[in-house]
């Protein structure tokens, strides 16, 4: 049985968990040991995570059977921009290629024609294998960024559109 939880701020502990588990697989051969730590540590502070929640952004974890195997992180209308941006979206590598990571890019679809928003919006590692999930399921690239993140680290990223209706 799926089902998909929302998570409060005294829950996401449960997040911190899950991409503690997922960053080493997913950024493995992408980043160095330091830089994941670096970004779990600076992203997934239960404290940032709680700061979160209490000011709007919206954290799902998707379950099987009762057991957490992944999660999204959303903002709605970031920056005041009309699209549901993803900040977060990660499964557990025994789950990957399943269905779940669907099942829950459904549920933040669904999520945004609730909030009457016609794009989603995230930014993706143009190293990710998950580049091909997102363009199989509609995303397309609109775009490159690379931030600095303190460190002399740098976020080489894609940023990638799914428009889910035209105005």
């Amino acid at each position: 049985m799926i089902e998909i939880e929302q998570i409060r701020p005294a829950q996401v502990d449960v997040i911190r968990e899950l991409a503690e588990q997922t960053w080493p697989h997913t950024f493995g051969e992408i980043l160095s040991k330091e830089q994941i730590r670096y970004m779990l540590d600076w992203m997934y502070d239960i404290g940032t995570l709680r700061d979160q929640v209490q000011s709007g952004h919206l954290f799902y974890v998707i379950k099987e059977y009762g057991v957490p195997k992944g999660f999204v992180g959303l903002e709605p209308n970031y920056p005041d921009a009309d699209y549901l941006r993803i900040h977060k979206f990660y499964l557990l590598p025994e789950v990957q290629g399943k269905g779940l990571g669907r099942v829950l890019l459904n549920h933040t679809i669904d999520l945004a024609f609730d909030l009457e928003l016609k794009r989603l919006h995230l930014n993706v590692n143009r190293y990710n294998k998950a580049i091909e999930f997102y363009k199989h399921v509609g995303f397309d690239i609109i775009g490159e960024e690379d931030i600095d993140i303190g460190k002399g680290y740098l976020m080489e990223d894609y940023i990638m559109e799914l428009v889910l209706f035209k105005s």
